[in-house]
């Protein structure tokens, strides 16, 4: 880091200093904005890569989620015959098991919000050094990941829902899982 006399050109300086650096191929000459952008370049890459991970994330819990479920209904099946055979239609089924599985994918997505701002919080104190003092919550993006949650939750639900509905009642009155 370099701090130049009031009537020295940085022009003059910077170009000294690549002649100096040339022999050595690791050492690169940056003023300050072109190594913020050189910072900010590596923190979007490295951003690209958790959105990566985030996405593989959503899978794992879709595929979670229906675990949950499924063996839920296996568990609830007689249950969910008495519920039927008193009157419960397929559609208050379906919209039972869709409720419970957005309650899982919303759950688990608020955790995950909250601990990721809270330690996201952390993160001017440690790049202070850098220049970097100002932390952005996008609060638009966390938005667009909570309704994704009930957008996941509801996708989730279908195959139980379905498979919980196509139980005849009878049948499953007579589970005795």
């Amino acid at each position: 880091m370099l701090v130049l006399d009031s009537d020295a050109r940085a022009s003059d300086v910077r170009e000294t200093l690549t002649q100096v650096a040339k022999p050595y191929m690791v050492l690169s000459i940056f003023d300050q904005d072109e190594f913020q952008s050189q910072l900010t370049a590596q923190i979007n890459q490295m951003l690209a890569v958790i959105y990566a991970l985030l996405g593989l994330t959503v899978v794992i819990a879709v595929l979670g989620i229906v675990n949950t479920l499924g063996l839920g209904i296996l568990e609830r099946t007689r249950e969910i015959g008495l519920l039927r055979a008193i009157g419960l239609s397929g559609h208050q089924l379906r919209s039972t098991i869709t409720l419970e599985s957005v309650l899982i994918a919303c759950f688990g997505t608020v955790v995950g919000l909250v601990l990721g701002v809270g330690i996201t919080l952390g993160i001017p104190t440690l790049f202070k050094s850098m220049g970097f003092t100002e932390l952005v919550i996008p609060w638009n993006s966390l938005g667009v990941m909570a309704a994704l949650a009930i957008a996941v939750g509801v996708g989730a639900a279908l195959w139980p829902a379905i498979r919980a509905q196509r139980v005849p009642v009878l049948t499953a009155i007579a589970s005795d899982e």
